[in-house]
């Protein structure tokens, strides 16, 4: 699959543009590693948990950056997934979602200042999850959290630490970041690693006629994005 660099129309009813390139993606998790250290005052206790399954490719790109700008903090032993499948409130609705393994540093995550790593926040409620499956795991002293993207539309009182970009959407887009790790399909060179916003057509009927139809199909199609 080839990303456009720029809007570009999808068959039907969405335009699609990249909002983040590859570059841009590898500046915002230098920065957020930078964030991370200084706000934990070095690397010591520290452990990325990224949230199946987009989070742990993320928080192993933060673990490496972080390893490079002190070595005192070791990528292998200090970065993990947690699965929250069971823990979400919208399990009943969507019981196809295959579990993850929730991967912890040998060392565990007791007393520890615990970094939980995903790619887009949005209701806040993926969160939750992951707060309520932290619990059954372990008791981090500090828990924080570092996200690519804030598109906003909160639904809970959840904020991110550490976000790579401040993205305000409407209820009818939808936000999808794409990974090497995730999504290896092909795609355009520089955005081999992209996020990308799905927007309907202005001209499209449905939207045109009924903007609480489009709305309400919208978030219907985003079950699986309310990060």
């Amino acid at each position: 699959m080839s990303v456009p660099e720029h809007a570009e129309t999808s068959p039907g009813t969405t335009t699609s543009r990249v909002i983040l390139s590859t570059a841009d993606i590898d500046r915002a998790l230098s920065r957020i590693a930078h964030e991370i250290l200084e706000s934990n005052k070095g690397p010591e206790n520290l452990v990325l948990l990224g949230i199946a399954r987009r989070g742990y490719p993320l928080a192993r790109r933060l673990a490496a950056r972080l390893e490079q700008i002190d070595p005192g903090f070791r990528a292998a032993a200090s970065t993990g997934q947690l699965d929250i499948t069971m823990y979400r409130d919208d399990l009943r609705r969507n019981p196809a979602r295959t579990p993850q393994p929730t991967l912890l540093p040998e060392s565990g995550i007791d007393g520890r200042t615990v970094v939980l790593v995903d790619d887009v926040l949005f209701s806040g409620r993926t969160i939750r999850a992951a707060l309520d499956a932290l619990v059954d795991v372990g008791r981090p002293d500090v828990v924080r959290l570092a996200v690519l993207v804030d598109r906003g539309h909160r639904e809970l009182p959840i904020r991110a630490d550490h976000v790579g970009k401040n993205l305000p959407t409407s209820s009818q887009e939808k936000v999808r970041v794409l990974l090497r790790e995730s999504d290896p399909e092909p795609r355009a060179a520089g955005h081999e690693d992209c996020v990308v916003i799905d927007a309907p057509v202005a001209s499209d009927p449905d939207v045109a006629r009924s903007p609480g139809r489009a709305a309400s199909s919208s978030r219907s199609g985003q079950a699986g994005e309310r990060a």
